[in-house]
């Protein structure tokens, strides 16, 4: 094997999707040639490089793969996971994303549109799902934009609360968006930034022109409970939010998850908004309530809820439709950001009606 061909062979993690690729036809997802067991490297025949050829794009993680539903062609992710390692994540998913529940508009749990067995390892499942796109990329381009995040989200753990869920690992890698509306002809899986050929740089909407929804996702770490379980506890577990202050000296004292789940998204909040844009002071004594170090003083989801949406109410159409400003510009480039703006956004936005809060439609 020749160092070229060396480069873009199937690794380690690649092998167990290559080992199911005839299975998973048959049950009607189809993987990229890539894993197809008859593959050869099209470098090979076109003397092009790896780096150059799309099957010489390698996946980014070994338990997450796109692949084509063949009965309509939408592009899906198939997960596999260990049934004795996340033994609840098969049955919540499914509970929140079927009906009645995935009739109701404030639910954004990621539909799950199917799971199958391994037939090759009784622990594995794979729970088949959209392809989604990581909540924040593209960026944000207006303050309205951020807002209907927020909404979305707030409104998404109200929802899993209310039907006794706790997510317990909110954070950004586990927010993520429809991307059909500003990416009409979708990316690449594998190297987003990128369209499906591989090579062409993508060129997206924004989300004021071609409003998104958002989803929530992974719930290996979730629980359910039961209406007559008031105040559930569980021993603390480590999500990929590793700061929340109730697990920082005492990881043995099970705690309310509930809580836990606020102050994640508050946290969330803080870290991607107030923390980098100075005009998002509006949402400060809020988050301030959500991330308390006390557990039991942290608002319910219900009230953050209720508190929000008098916040909304009360920012005007020309404090939505400003640019979110980063706090690491200089003066010099806010001037050149603010020209941009107004030219390319604000005014086309503006004479095209579009609305400062750009709600999806239901």
């Amino acid at each position: 094997m020749d160092a070229e061909e060396e480069l873009g062979a199937i690794t380690t993690g690649e092998t167990y999707w290559r080992e199911r690729y005839e299975w998973l036809k048959r049950t009607g997802y189809t993987l990229r040639p890539r894993y197809d067991p008859k593959w050869e490297p099209s470098w090979k025949r076109t003397g092009k490089s790896h780096f150059r050829s799309e099957d010489g794009i390698r996946m980014t993680t070994s338990k997450v793969l796109d692949a084509v539903r063949a009965k309509d062609g939408q592009m899906v992710v198939v997960k596999h996971d260990s049934k004795s390692i996340h033994p609840y994540e098969s049955d919540i998913a499914m509970f929140l994303s079927s009906p009645p529940l995935s009739n109701d508009p404030r639910n954004h749990c990621c539909p799950i549109l199917e799971v199958l067995d391994d037939p090759y390892d009784p622990d594995r499942r794979l729970m088949v799902m959209p392809l989604l796109r990581t909540y924040n990329d593209p960026k944000f381009a207006t303050v309205g934009e951020a807002v209907e995040f927020i909404r979305q989200a707030f409104e998404g753990v109200q929802f899993m609360h209310e039907h006794h869920v706790a997510h317990r690992d909110i954070q950004a890698l586990n927010i993520m968006m429809d991307p059909k509306p500003i990416l009409p002809e979708m990316f690449h899986p594998q190297r987003p930034w990128r369209m499906l050929d591989g090579r062409t740089e993508i060129r997206p909407y924004t989300r004021t022109a071609r409003p998104v929804k958002y989803y929530f996702v992974d719930f290996g770490l979730s629980r359910r409970y039961s209406p007559e379980e008031t105040n559930p506890l569980e021993v603390p577990i480590m999500g990929g939010d590793k700061t929340v202050p109730e697990f920082q000296a005492d990881r043995e004292t099970p705690r309310n998850p509930f809580h836990t789940d606020v102050y994640y998204m508050g946290n969330l909040i803080r870290r991607d908004f107030c923390e980098v844009y100075t005009n998002f002071k509006f949402m400060e004594p809020l988050i301030a309530r959500m991330v308390q170090d006390e557990p039991s003083k942290r608002p319910t989801m219900n009230e953050v809820v209720s508190e929000f949406v008098a916040i909304r109410a009360r920012l005007s159409c020309w404090k939505l439709r400003e640019r979110l400003v980063e706090r690491r510009d200089s003066v010099f480039m806010n001037v050149l950001k603010d020209v941009h703006h107004v030219s390319t956004r604000a005014v086309p936005n503006l004479l095209s009606l579009r609305k400062p809060i750009p709600t999806p439609s239901p």
